[in-house]
């Protein structure tokens, strides 16, 4: 007799509903009714027609299960091996149901980064697990769909997919998977695998024994920090891993057939998006509450969840006061947020702030269409108040402890390891000073949170002495700074991936900068950008790269300078100032997976 599987049906028992489902019939209409008895005492309700199916499903269950208990404990000759060829605890699929599952996405394009899940699962490895990990609609799923359904048929016929859910804990999904090995399955996805709140604690499980035999195990799940931690502990150097997060440019076009940085801006970030060729839904970042509920369920919870899991909440370290007063989550949401007003903020105030307020400013005074400049009328100093209150998100009266700096340090640090948030180089050339200024790898989650704050000013009392028709002139001015500002970050950011071994920072002057400065320490070589969100060529955009001194003293720290370039929407061009224009579009797509 099987003891551990006796303990883990008994478990399994006590989670499902007793008692039975009456009905009544009251002035002609027939009503539903759970009753069950608990503590020796009756006890009843009415059950609402959205749960009734659920509820019987899992009464029934429960009947089941009491069943097969009775006769494993009564019969001497009985074998839970027999029994658990029936019945597994994890939501199975396999045969002729996988093949429905994943056919599913046999018109889909595939992401770069499953050629890594594809030598994993056809490749030699033994004794490790892949772990495929990343933030909520960035594709893990869909990758193991498409790996499964390229297999061939006797190699799919050895897999099986199992959906992990809440009722599911690893002595249950240990059980499970001894079973799928003695009945010969080779091939074993598992998703939302961090679901289980024991599952960092018995990570070593899945390499130690399954993986150790020869099984190939796919772990997947959106709790990434979850995997993190067993990365560094129980899964040491146990396992390979593959973030899904990052969603460069050329993904976003290539696979969901979106083109236009302005669209990538906007609504990067996730594989949800109406595109021609990915999941028909809603873009995660089109509306103030999809955008929220995303924050708040992929980031926030993840990470509370995460910590809450590992080692009995071990790493929450500075955290905990904020666990244990229930504010972490929204402590979490609160500091994603002011990251991205924080930048919003440097926009905002070098628009309406500095002397000629900025390029909107100046594009709206040569604009006939506009018989004054509406951006002259505004009370500068009242709105620059005014965006510092509009910063205070949530009153910290409203919060039960206080949001410390080691607190927000600590955030950062997991939003850090989540691949959210990554910070950028910006190098002083007078002292050599680095400071750092931090990028958002999901272009869609800043610019809404942006667009909702820039939307509360314009709607604020200080802007009243503007028309609507000002007013939405104005907001769509400061949205194009917000994009030009933000397309910097991804020039940046993803030549700072694709270049691993140069670097990349903004070259700061006394007076102007380089956008991007590309440094190649091996060539003793460097290369310089400007970068414009504008589709036009003027000689404003390139006046520093032209600059002789600026250049000498770029050489003489970073060597020879080999191209000089402005990065714009428009179509390539060479000038013969020696400045090439090359389109920004075309210049991401170029550029490789380092």
């Amino acid at each position: 007799m099987d003891i551990v599987w006796i303990r883990a049906m008994k478990e399994w028992i006590s989670q499902l509903p007793s008692g039975n489902i009456t009905y009544k019939t009251i002035n002609g209409k027939r009503y539903a009714y759970y009753q069950w008895t608990e503590n020796g005492k009756q006890h009843g309700r009415r059950v609402k027609d959205h749960e009734l199916n659920e509820l019987q499903e899992k009464i029934n269950q429960r009947k089941v299960l009491q069943n097969r208990l009775k006769e494993a404990e009564t019969s001497p000759s009985f074998d839970p091996a027999v029994m658990q060829d029936e019945y597994f605890f994890s939501e199975l699929k396999r045969g002729d149901e996988l093949l429905s599952f994943v056919e599913e996405v046999k018109n889909l394009k595939k992401r770069e980064c499953i050629s890594k899940l594809h030598d994993y699962v056809y490749g030699d490895s033994v004794d490790r697990v892949f772990i495929l990990y990343g933030l909520r609609r960035t594709g893990k799923t869909t990758m193991i769909r498409q790996i499964i359904l390229e297999m061939p048929e006797e190699m799919r016929a050895k897999t099986a997919f199992i959906q992990v859910t809440d009722n599911i804990d690893m002595n249950k999904l240990n059980l499970d998977l001894r079973q799928l090995e003695k009945q010969g399955y080779r091939y074993v996805f598992i998703d939302e695998v961090t679901l289980m709140s024991d599952f960092v604690a018995g990570a070593a499980l899945f390499s130690d024994i399954y993986a150790a035999s020869g099984m190939k195990i796919v772990l997947s799940g959106t709790d990434s920090l979850g995997f993190v931690f067993s990365e560094d502990h129980e899964l040491y150097d146990r396992c390979f891993m593959l973030h899904t997060t990052f969603i460069p440019y050329r993904e976003f076009e290539n696979v969901l057939g979106i083109k236009g940085i302005d669209e990538y801006i906007r609504y990067g970030g996730t594989m949800s998006i109406s595109g021609a060729r990915y999941n028909q839904t809603v873009a995660t970042f089109a509306t103030r509450e999809s955008t929220n509920e995303y924050v708040n369920s992929a980031i926030a919870r993840n990470i509370q969840h995460s910590l809450k899991n590992y080692r009995d909440g071990y790493h929450f370290r500075k955290l905990r006061d904020l666990y244990e007063a229930n504010e972490l989550t929204n402590a979490i949401n609160r500091i994603v947020e002011d990251i991205n007003h924080a930048f919003t903020m440097e926009v905002l105030t070098r628009t309406f702030v500095s002397h000629d307020l900025g390029i909107s400013a100046r594009n709206l005074q040569k604009d006939p269409a506009v018989p004054h400049n509406p951006l002259d009328i505004i009370d500068k100093e009242a709105v620059t108040q005014r965006l510092q209150q509009l910063l205070e998100i949530k009153n910290q009266a409203d919060y039960s402890v206080e949001i410390q700096d080691v607190h927000r340090k600590e955030i950062k640090e997991y939003l850090d390891f989540l691949d959210l948030t990554i910070d950028l180089d910006e190098v002083d050339l007078s002292d050599l000073s680095v400071s750092k200024h931090t990028a958002i790898a999901q272009p869609g989650l800043r610019y809404a949170q942006a667009e909702a704050l820039i939307e509360s000013l314009i709607e604020d009392p200080v802007m009243r002495v503007l028309s609507l028709a000002e007013r939405n002139m104005v907001m769509q001015r400061i949205l194009d700074e917000v994009k030009g500002r933000m397309m910097e970050d991804i020039v940046i950011l993803e030549t700072k991936i694709a270049r691993p071994k140069c670097k990349v920072f903004k070259l700061k002057f006394a007076v102007g900068e380089f956008d991007m400065v590309v440094f190649d320490p091996a060539t003793a070589s460097c290369a310089i950008y400007e970068i414009k969100h504008s589709a036009a060529c003027t000689p404003q955009q390139y006046r520093h790269l032209i600059d002789e001194e600026k250049c000498q003293r770029t050489e003489f720290r970073y060597g020879t300078i080999t191209g000089k370039y402005v990065l714009y929407r428009g179509a390539e061009q060479m000038l013969d100032n020696g400045v090439t224009y090359l389109n920004v579009e075309t210049y991401l797509k170029q550029l490789s997976n380092g």
